[in-house]
């Protein structure tokens, strides 16, 4: 058995910005050490729920873990080049085959291309076309999980240019269907199975739309 962490770690960051303070210091005497932390929900690795893109859906803490805890399948997509259209035959010849139901994992190894705390890992990345998105839902995972920002209008975000909700495809086709979205994971390049146990479970968070999740993948298990 080997584990394998797929987590961002939590850190500044340009895009999101995270304040974190620490109170107390051991080695003066304080009784504890405390840290504190502000930060999005939607930030580093996190778990979309359905209330993110659509009106009125469940919340974060109605995830059942059933979705983000399960078998996965790992498509090998590391040849995948920047700014690179990632289609349906490109998922098909990467797919290694597996059940309904499955976690399906998409591993571009993009955090080894591109820098994730640079502006580059987000304007300069592979994305997944409307057709990818419809092909994934078609499999009927219960979630997805990527390496990479999947939806092109992510990457304009930046600069704060709005698209209509249906160009965020796997946000609109995928979290419609009751697909969870697994986002930014990292470290795929260290995984060496095609098969694996993922865990990506969120943080409880009443009435969020999404959480952080410490996701990790455990090998030799399936």
């Amino acid at each position: 058995m080997r584990i394998v962490d797929l987590s961002m770690p939590v850190r500044e960051h340009f895009r999101w910005q995270p304040q974190i303070s620490v109170k107390g210091d051991k080695s003066a005497g304080d009784q504890f050490r405390v840290t504190r932390l502000s930060t999005t929900c939607h930030g580093f690795t996190h778990v979309d729920a359905q209330a993110h893109f659509i009106a009125g859906a469940p919340t974060i803490e109605a995830t059942p873990l059933e979705q983000v805890v399960g078998p996965a399948r790992v498509f090998d997509l590391s040849d995948v080049g920047p700014d690179e259209e990632i289609t349906p035959a490109r998922l098909a010849a990467a797919d290694p085959g597996g059940a309904e139901g499955d976690i399906l994992l998409l591993a571009t190894q993009w955090d080894l291309k591109r820098d994730a705390g640079t502006r580059a890992f987000w304007t300069e990345a592979p994305w997944l076309n409307r057709a990818a998105a419809e092909w994934i839902a078609a499999l009927r995972p219960r979630a997805l999980a990527v390496d990479f920002p999947q939806d092109y209008p992510i990457r304009l975000l930046l600069d704060g240019i709005a698209v209509p909700d249906e160009e965020h495809v796997t946000h609109d086709v995928l979290l419609r269907q009751g697909v969870t979205l697994i986002e930014y994971i990292a470290n795929t390049a260290a995984l060496s199975a095609s098969r694996v146990l993922l865990s990506a479970a969120p943080l409880k968070i009443e009435n969020a739309d999404g959480a952080p999740a410490r996701a990790y993948a455990i090998e030799g298990l399936l």
